[in-house]
């Protein structure tokens, strides 16, 4: 088997339908042989009846599996382990990717000089962002919205590590690093999740190379449950959490653990200096900007806090 494209899902249906419409349409200008796998995580809506239904009538093979584990990571590794594919590519079930998407993701990791690759990720329909918010530049806190992953129109070695909706990875990339680690994973209560990009951080570290291949679409549907200030304030908050769960609480300093070190610097420095940033902003994107670092600051210091 070539390819395996792993679709985790939870509770969307109506999404998923559509979503698997627009994978198995992937077209090929060469031979490949390849699968999708759709990873139900715990769902508790029609989801298996639709993968079920597709199946029976697609073009491509769709293997249904269910992981009861909650959480993205659990689902994720259960998809690694269930596909046949050398490749690995990755998706949401709130996306629908174009036509040459799988083929133009994963062609540049058959010759082994890239151990992955990510597309651009744009967002889907008439989306328009409110005014306070910056989608790109240097303001841009869009990420919150729709993983928006853009880099221009050129290939080249990726500059952010990709995000889960539009990544592939050589199946030997999981057998050498491990999987996706689930203390990151996104979950019922937890705001985002931060296991795709530790991943490919785990990787760049290592020295392998991933690859930006613009011509690689996926179009990402932007919920209207996200189109306000409390959800982005509490993804930021809870991003820092993860920024410091990902880093770990490192050696004690001079006997005194470190994370005490790191809550005085920024209850004093930090978050003084991102507070009078924001409240001193005129311009709505940039004073939105500002607010963001202040709920990751606090995010950061909670979970210093319970690292303790």
């Amino acid at each position: 088997m070539d390819i395996s494209v792993i679709l985790c899902t939870y509770n969307r249906a109506e999404s998923l339908a559509k979503a698997l419409g627009s994978i198995a349409a992937s077209t090929f200008s060469h031979p490949a042989e390849w699968e999708i796998v759709v990873v139900d995580n715990n769902s508790h809506d029609q989801t298996r009846s639709v993968v079920e239904r597709f199946a029976a009538q697609a073009p491509v093979v769709v293997r249904y599996v269910f992981e009861p584990q909650q959480g993205l990571s659990q689902a994720r590794n259960t998809g690694i382990r269930e596909s046949r594919g050398q490749i690995l590519a990755f998706t949401d079930d709130d996306v629908t990717v174009d036509p040459a998407w799988l083929e133009n993701l994963t062609t540049p990791l058959y010759n082994g000089a890239w151990s992955g690759a990510s597309g651009r990720t744009l967002s889907a329909g008439n989306f328009v962002a409110p005014s306070w918010l910056a989608m790109e530049g240097p303001y841009s806190m869009g990420v919150a919205i729709c993983a928006r992953y853009d880099f221009g129109d050129q290939p080249r070695p990726v500059e952010a590590a990709p995000y889960g909706a539009n990544m592939a990875y050589r199946r030997s990339m999981f057998e050498k690093y491990g999987g996706f680690r689930v203390d990151l994973e996104r979950r019922p209560g937890w705001f985002i999740s931060c296991e795709d990009t530790e991943f490919g951080r785990r990787l760049m570290k290592a020295g392998e190379r991933l690859r930006y291949e613009p011509s690689a679409v996926v179009h990402h549907e932007v919920p209207a449950n996200r189109m306000n200030e409390a959800y982005l304030l509490g993804w930021w908050h809870d991003f820092g959490r993860v920024m410091i769960r990902e880093q770990g609480c490192g050696r004690p300093i001079l006997g005194v653990p470190r994370p005490l070190f790191s809550i005085l610097r920024n209850t004093t420095v930090e978050l003084p200096k991102r507070t009078w940033r924001w409240l001193r902003a005129r311009n709505p994107q940039e004073r939105f900007y500002h607010k963001c670092w202040v709920w990751v600051t606090f995010g950061q210091i909670k979970e210093w806090w319970q690292m303790l």
